[in-house]
């Protein structure tokens, strides 16, 4: 081998080494999306997810973020490993991706590894499932507890760096409240925070549109909190997000950002004072990816 050849070895060691420590110093969010279970332009799993995830990727901030190719819980389970955060929306219940994978899922939560719920996603099985999510995330939708009426709440600034460059908003969507939360809220940060107007439950008594509890809180005028915060006891960081449900709802600026910082806030990733930047979608780009 000549003395070029060893010096173009050399400088492309070197060069694989340098996209080497970039790729090693940004944090890893891995989206996780769930098969289709509602109709056109609402619960847009893999859509969602891939919007929020090229937001992140254009952003310039030290993250790269991936939406997996599997429909569900990934089949190499492996590339969960070193993620920073894991971002899931799915199906919820009975038909929540993580019921068979708690276990698995539980062991990346005790490395203290971030995890982020959108809306269905959010509704866990009362007993193991829902016991969990309140260990990874502080709260859950919980059946006969929890209500999930469409209805336009008027969101407030909070003092938490997730609202970073976030203006007060409103956009109407299907916001889950009277969610099952810890004891005392302890290690939990109300988000995204309202009083829902009694038309919320016009619906009769069920599992998700009313019951005795819900009904005595909302005419108390008790504030529901429909997206949180939670700093586990691992060092761990959950966020839970009900809204969702409206896939064009991604297109409001300030309804997405407040997503994107939650995402980087999970990941242990400083949020800059204007939030993180990100251009609205385009029409066509809110159509794609559609299941």
């Amino acid at each position: 081998m000549t003395k070029f050849s060893h010096r173009i070895s050399f400088y492309g060691f070197v060069l694989a080494m340098a996209v080497s420590l970039v790729a090693a110093d940004k944090a890893k969010v891995v989206f996780i999306s769930g098969k289709p279970s509602h109709g056109r332009l609402s619960h847009e799993h893999r859509a969602g997810n891939t919007l929020l995830a090229k937001a992140l990727n254009e952003s310039g901030l030290p993250v790269e973020a991936v939406v997996l190719k599997d429909v569900g819980y990934p089949k190499d389970e492996s590339v969960l490993e070193d993620a920073a955060t894991i971002v899931i929306f799915c199906t919820g219940h009975g038909g929540h991706v993580l019921n068979p994978k708690l276990k698995e899922f539980d062991a990346l939560m005790k490395k203290g590894k971030g995890v982020v719920m959108i809306h269905w996603a959010t509704e866990a099985i009362k007993g193991d499932p829902g016991d969990k999510f309140l260990e990874w995330m502080g709260g859950f939708c919980d059946l006969h507890w929890s209500v999930n009426p469409h209805w336009v709440p008027k969101f407030k600034a909070q003092k938490h760096e997730i609202w970073n460059g976030v203006k007060p908003f409103s956009v109407n969507d299907e916001w889950y409240y009277h969610m099952r939360f810890v004891k005392d809220l302890k290690g939990v940060t109300p988000i995204l925070t309202d009083v829902p107007p009694a038309s919320t439950l016009k619906r009769p008594d069920g599992a998700r549109s009313g019951n005795p509890t819900v009904r005595k809180a909302v005419a108390n005028g008790e504030s529901q909190h429909v997206a949180w915060t939670y700093e586990r006891a691992d060092g761990g960081r959950g966020f839970g997000f009900t809204g969702g449900h409206v896939h064009m709802n991604w297109q409001h600026d300030d309804n997405r950002k407040l997503m994107l910082n939650a995402i980087l806030w999970t990941a242990k990733v400083k949020i800059p004072n204007d939030g993180v930047p990100s251009k609205t979608p385009t029409k066509e780009e809110m159509h794609a990816n559609l299941d």
